[in-house]
């Protein structure tokens, strides 16, 4: 690790307090909004797949903006303002739409700031070292999730679970945030503007790109049917674990994260980006049939194999993508961007089935769906590698 660039370091201390903050909430967001303000699954749905959608649909901007004209740390640090300012103003919030709108300004922020997060990261990684640079910075992001959690779970215990106190976690998500957004602004040097950036008349994707683009299909696919942590949190619920220990099956989660991040990442140096993927794919799949199975012990494991998917696909797409795309800052966009609208769509419908008929029959047909995407990966790679 001696040899990850500090600004990656730097970065990778803003995503943790600002992941911490984010921790605070997302756990308990979805009992907030079903339980709390009595809202149904369906409206859980279109809160998540409207705050996915702006999320993700934004960074293709950002990317454009970031390859296109050289502007790369002022909209990373205007990415972390917007979240930081935002995620307080939950504590407001008395009914889906106004919480649809709060969390699509603070998911905004992601948006807006991720994909020149990637080029920054990319751009100080060492050659043939991207895989584990990406990995470093995604262990600190998600050890910052995971300390927020243990945080959360600790405030919950001490305080009990009223409306009152979930409010109270919302407004205090402030105090990381300004941490993160200060280490960013001060403590993160901006990458150079490329010479082409001056002399560029016009600007399009080259071939590689396209190949790059193609081959992420499948994982966007695969994100359309699996489910959003929102329903894990939802399906625990009704298996009869208790509110005070959600936060505890994201530590589960995040810890599995936190001890595999940047192996991960150094194994998708050594025996390449497909292999990884489709360890990411079986670990997604055993998630949704240990949901399916519907016993409190095997909801519990259910989230380590969530929190091994998260970690495996995110760290060998972004490498990928370091390693293959010659518009990278775009492409990174291209890749937020897939997984924003394959992902609101999946979200919206899995709510709708769930809340119109029933918990088990979303579950089924996540677990199909992520089966049959597995298995066409599988037969794509044998047609291309025999």
């Amino acid at each position: 690790m001696r040899t990850i660039n500090k600004n990656v370091v730097m970065l990778g201390w803003t995503s943790f307090f600002t992941d911490f903050a984010s921790a605070m909430i997302n756990p308990i967001l979805p009992i907030f909004v079903v339980t709390v303000l009595h809202e149904g699954m369906d409206k859980l749905g279109i809160i998540v797949a409207v705050a996915t959608f702006i999320s993700y649909g934004l960074r293709v901007i950002s990317g454009y903006i970031a390859d296109r004209y050289g502007v790369v740390k002022p909209l990373v640090v205007g990415g972390y303002l917007l979240s930081t300012l935002s995620k307080p103003l939950l504590g407001l919030t008395h009914g889906y739409k106004s919480i649809a709108l709060i969390k699509s300004f603070e998911r905004l922020g992601k948006g807006v700031r991720s994909a020149p997060k990637d080029l920054m990261i990319a751009h100080y990684s060492q050659k043939n070292s991207s895989g584990k640079t990406f990995g470093f910075h995604k262990t600190l992001d998600i050890a910052g999730e995971l300390s927020g959690t243990v945080f959360l779970f600790g405030m919950l215990y001490v305080f009990g679970q009223s409306e009152a106190v979930i409010r109270n976690i919302f407004y205090a998500t402030l105090l990381p945030g300004i941490i993160g957004l200060v280490i960013v602004l001060f403590f993160v040097a901006d990458i150079p503007k490329p010479a082409a950036v001056y002399g560029r008349l016009s600007f399009k994707l080259t071939q590689n790109d396209k190949t790059v683009i193609k081959s992420l299909l499948f994982y966007f696919l695969f994100m359309m049917a699996a489910l959003n942590d929102a329903f894990f949190t939802m399906q625990a619920k009704s298996v009869g674990i208790a509110t005070l220990l959600v936060p505890l099956l994201f530590v589960v989660s995040t810890t599995m994260q936190t001890l595999t991040s940047y192996i991960i990442g150094v194994w998708t140096d050594k025996i390449g980006v497909k292999k990884i993927m489709l360890f990411a794919y079986l670990s997604g799949v055993f998630s949704q049939l240990l949901l399916y199975l519907q016993t409190p012990l095997f909801t519990w494991i259910s989230y380590g194999f969530l929190g091994l998917f998260t970690v495996a696909s995110l760290n060998a797409n972004r490498a990928y993508i370091a390693k293959s795309a010659d518009n990278r800052g775009l492409i990174y966009g291209i890749f937020y961007a897939g997984i924003a609208l394959f992902g609101a769509v999946g979200a919206y419908l899995f709510g709708f089935v769930w809340e119109h008929y029933g918990m088990q029959q979303a579950l089924e047909l996540s677990l199909i769906s992520t089966v049959s995407i597995t298995f066409l990966f599988l037969l794509r790679w044998k047609y291309l590698h025999g």
